[in-house]
């Protein structure tokens, strides 16, 4: 449950940040949906992790996305944005509906792409305008290869149930990870770029 916090915290830090910062406006019921993800990831725990210990791996999140500073507003509606996109991506493949009860898959699902909506609506405008952030400097990158990293890990696993609850675990880790950048995001005197 303790990892689980910091995935509700960022989801409710995502329904805020955006709204003031990039000037669009998220629905009110962002911060009911984040915690209908947030239950929903603890629910589909299966298997004790302790039972899977000897499958552990360190996929090596890409910490730099959020470290480093100054970053761009458009930079993190990207990795924001890349990374929901990525974790649906994950959860939605005939393996995992094989490794998780279907109800819970297709809340987790539901919710995944009501705040891959709301994320779109204030990345479109802002891209156009900060292009050039990104082309120079795409923190994208290495997140890509993270979750490429974690997609080749359940194909070598043979997508074991082992092999999903570290995978679920490690997409705590992340967002938890991924909270800091959106502390940046909502910070009035952080370190994130206007431009």
């Amino acid at each position: 449950m303790a990892l689980l916090f910091p995935l509700l915290t960022l989801l409710v830090l995502c329904s805020y940040g955006p709204v003031g910062s990039l000037g669009c406006d998220l629905p009110q019921n962002s911060v009911l949906l984040s915690r209908k993800i947030f239950d929903t990831l603890d629910q589909m725990k299966r298997i004790s992790p302790l039972l899977c210990l000897r499958d552990r791996r360190d996929f090596q999140f890409p910490r730099e996305i959020v470290n480093s500073s100054p970053f761009h507003k458009v930079q993190a509606m990207s990795v924001l944005h890349l990374t929901l996109q990525q974790i649906s991506n994950l959860f939605h493949t005939v393996h995992s509906s094989a490794a998780w009860n279907m109800t819970l898959l297709n809340e987790l699902h539901t919710g995944l792409h009501q705040q891959l909506k709301d994320v779109r609506t204030c990345l479109v405008p802002v891209m156009g305008e900060e292009d050039s952030v990104l082309a120079t400097e795409d923190p994208t990158l290495n997140l890509k290869k993270y979750f490429q990293g974690i997609r080749l890990y359940l194909e070598e696993k043979k997508y074991s149930d082992c092999a999903w609850e570290i995978v679920r675990v490690e997409i705590m880790r992340a967002w938890s990870s991924i909270a800091k950048l959106h502390e940046k995001i909502t910070s009035k005197d952080g370190d994130l770029a206007s431009s």
